[in-house]
């Protein structure tokens, strides 16, 4: 294919998949955003208020960064592992199965269609934060890079369980028994320093815990581990994930019986 009709079926599928979760944004965009409103009134505000300082920082600042990742992290892995099941199980998918564009164009496409909502999702709980607390940048570069790796790994792993499914059910399982328990354990809402020494060390083996801490010291300047070794890590496991997710469209793992 020449680099104009990779270009164009790259961006059909991203425009496809913005404008799907767009079309139903009371289903997408809406009900991340109420639920983090509730959380920086509950956690920020009630309980915050008894908990004072945490990291050098009031609660309701402390968590924020935390909060958004979890908006992001969850948005980004739903978008894909949905819209892409939902071509499985409908044979859609048939279609670019048969067509010649490459298998790397077709998981960039399904990812950053994933990345646009849990970025678009990260952007509206940062400004629904405003009315409850001041940020500020730290570290630019820091933030940025972080949230998009963020972003772009958790789309990825979304493509690869919509691959593994064979039912609707199989596409909450590991958002409900894996990321949900790593986000809450990942430091949204405490400093792992407030831990003995023996769950500090098992804290640092979720992968959550750095990409959560990364993008804090890009806004406030403050880390439980080496923001440099977070972006390494989300690289790390970017590389891991694509190869498999590649290797399963070219066996067409799930996809071809």
């Amino acid at each position: 294919m020449t680099p104009h009709a990779l270009f164009t079926a790259f961006s059909t599928i991203v425009v496809r998949e913005i404008r799907r979760f767009t079309r139903i944004w009371a289903q997408t965009l809406l009900p991340p955003a109420v639920t983090m409103t509730l959380y920086f009134i509950i956690f920020g505000n009630l309980i915050g208020s008894r908990i004072g300082e945490m990291g050098g920082f009031d609660y309701m600042s402390f968590i924020v960064p935390g909060l958004i990742m979890m908006a992001v992290i969850t948005s980004s892995y739903a978008n894909v592992v949905s819209s892409f099941f939902s071509m499985k199980f409908q044979r859609s998918i048939e279609e670019l199965l048969v067509s010649p564009v490459p298998n790397w164009v077709i998981l960039s496409g399904y990812v950053t269609g994933g990345m646009a909502r849990g970025l678009g999702i990260g952007l509206i709980v940062t400004l629904l934060s405003l009315a409850f607390t001041r940020l500020s940048i730290h570290n630019l570069p820091m933030m940025v890079l972080t949230v998009f790796l963020t972003s772009a790994l958790f789309a990825v792993g979304g493509f690869i369980n919509a691959m593994l499914a064979t039912k609707f059910d199989d596409i909450s399982i590991v958002p409900t028994f894996v990321l949900t328990p790593l986000t809450y354990l990942g430091g949204v809402f405490y400093s792992i320093d407030l831990l003995p020494g023996f769950w500090q060390g098992v804290s640092m083996i979720n992968p959550i815990l750095y990409m959560v801490n990364g993008f804090r010291y890009g806004i406030l300047g403050v880390s439980d581990v080496n923001p440099f070794v977070s972006l390494g890590m989300i690289l790390v496991f970017i590389s891991v994930l694509s190869v498999i997710a590649l290797r399963m469209l070219e066996r067409g793992k799930g996809i071809r019986h």
